[in-house]
């Protein structure tokens, strides 16, 4: 089949970094063409160059699309031709409804008039395309993470999409979300419609792709045609990152101490609607060189527990007690819970981890300043100093600690989180979703990490949709479901199937209307 699309050639640098290299690429209509690598491959950035957001004249080579070169000076020259791309961090205006977010660029008009009635006709004809029973007034604040993927495609839809780039467009959705999306890509291939999926999930990948490219360093290393050879993940990987991961996980060697963490009787409500009681009086303990794994389904609970416990940073009516190194502790704070040991790398490091103007260097010693200000003036060469030793030990690929955050991978940006915890060296630390969004040779690294941090003595909490991880790296897991903890395993003896059959069964009897004591009593709380 004859190509859409060509990418001969291309090369892209950075500030010293040289982000892409001669990279060629090729999409057939109709295909979905799945593009993979390591954080810092150069996957977004090659993508940014096809859909114009950096435009002819900022790279080297040269962009082929229906037969023709095409010289796209900014993203509507793009789209003009039907070249969607979708990011990662979703482009919606929250308070805005589906309707207009859908048309705000481009709405129907009569007369130089926005045509409203055309505009709620087409949303209600784009959201049926894409399986979306929402009404076209709904507002984007009111629909989960999956529901506005779907948006994004619907919008992409009303712009006659040709070619669709999605960058990781599962990675905040749950397995039941992004089977739906999955699913609406292969509608799409049946329709004409090209896609290229970028993705670190490489079982998705595996599923729907039609030919997967491997990037590494900038360079493309690899192409499997799916469609006549076998998918082996284990090639995959060992292009990815350059070597056989014979292991996805470290081998772990734990020595468990005494109780770091003990949380009794811990209750909170919601911040807006106070009869709400989101986490329902748990108890949870680490101990000293343990890994402990927080399971559970999106909802249930875990994020609102860790950062109620991070200084009170979500919740209202906040009672328990927490005792830190057996020393009870007032977390009333974030600077209390610092000052007490405890550190929370948050699930939303765009929004909640970084400070995307700043430098890397100002990232990491934002929750020290103590450490490199000893006269409450920030020393600039203590702060180099200090921000340089975590870029070499966190493998952090960067220019040099001035580089702007924003510049940097995904993977990148979450060592730069990891790093600023490190630095105020917690007796715990509590990992949302560490390795979200994040490559298989990029997710060891901080596997390696956490296993160092447990040998330190530390106590580590990871919180994770990701099931195998869980297995793969913790002592214990802790299932939690609607606020409560309803189960728990050894790391030896947990199973998916035993950690689901957990949680299902509290489904059931919250279905039932059972109360606390009944459960208790039905054997659904450890």
């Amino acid at each position: 089949m004859a190509a859409m699309l060509e990418m001969r050639g291309v090369s892209k640098s950075f500030a010293g970094v040289q982000a892409l290299r001669d990279v060629n690429f090729t999409v057939e209509a109709g295909q979905i063409h799945a593009l993979v690598g390591e954080n810092g491959a150069g996957k977004s950035t090659l993508m940014k160059v096809l859909s114009g957001v950096y435009p002819h004249g900022d790279y080297d080579g040269g962009i082929i699309f229906d037969g023709e070169e095409r010289r796209f000076r900014d993203i509507n020259d793009s789209e003009a031709l039907g070249i969607i791309i979708i990011h990662q961090e979703l482009a919606l205006i929250p308070l805005m409804s589906i309707a207009e977010n859908i048309f705000l660029s481009h709405p129907p008009a009569r007369f130089g008039v926005i045509d409203r009635g055309a505009v709620y006709r087409r949303t209600r004809d784009l959201l049926a395309q894409v399986g979306l029973r929402e009404s076209p007034d709904a507002l984007i604040t009111d629909l989960g993470v999956g529901k506005q993927q779907l948006v994004e495609i619907a919008k992409a839809l009303s712009k006659k999409v040709r070619l669709l780039i999605l960058d990781e467009p599962t990675a905040s959705l749950n397995e039941t979300d992004s089977a739906a999306l999955l699913d609406r890509l292969i509608t799409f291939r049946q329709q004409g419609i090209a896609s290229i999926l970028i993705s670190h999930k490489l079982n998705e990948v595996a599923r729907v792709a039609d030919r997967i490219t491997v990037l590494r360093d900038g360079r493309t290393v690899d192409s499997i045609d799916c469609r006549t050879e076998p998918v082996a993940e284990d090639r995959i990987i060992r292009s990815m990152v350059d070597r056989d991961l014979a292991h996805r996980f470290p081998e772990r060697h734990a020595k468990i101490g005494n109780p770091v963490l003990v949380v009794e009787n811990w209750s909170v409500h919601h911040p807006l609607h106070a009869e709400r009681q989101v986490i329902k009086n748990v108890d949870f303990q680490v101990r000293r060189g343990e890994v402990v794994g927080i399971a559970g389904l999106m909802g249930a609970g875990r994020t609102e527990f860790a950062m109620s416990l991070f200084g009170r940073a979500w919740g209202r009516d906040i009672s328990g007690r927490v005792r830190l190194d057996d020393r009870e502790v007032r977390l009333s704070s974030v600077a209390a819970a610092i000052d007490a040991g405890l550190a929370y790398v948050t699930e939303d490091r765009k929004q909640l981890g970084l400070i995307a103007a700043d430098d890397v260097r100002k990232n990491i010693t934002l929750s020290s300043l103590d450490q490199v200000a000893p006269r409450w003036v920030i020393d600039d060469f203590s702060e180099l100093k200090a921000a340089s030793d975590y870029r070499n030990r966190m493998r952090i690929r960067c220019a040099d600690v001035f580089q702007e955050i924003g510049q940097l991978s995904g993977g990148n940006q979450q060592k730069v989180v990891l790093s600023k915890w490190l630095m105020t060296d917690p007796m715990v630390l509590i990992l949302d979703e560490p390795t979200r969004g994040i490559d298989v040779g990029a997710k060891y690294e901080i596997y390696c990490i956490i296993n160092e941090l447990a040998e330190a003595g530390k106590g580590v909490v990871v919180i994770s949709s990701e099931m195998p991880e869980l297995l793969g790296i913790c002592d214990r897991i802790c299932v939690m479901n609607d606020g409560a903890f309803v189960g728990e395993f050894a790391g030896a003896d947990a199973t998916q199937e035993k950690i689901m059959r957990a949680i299902m069964q509290n489904h059931r009897i919250v279905a039932n209307g059972m109360r606390d004591d009944e459960m208790q009593t039905a054997g659904t709380r450890p």
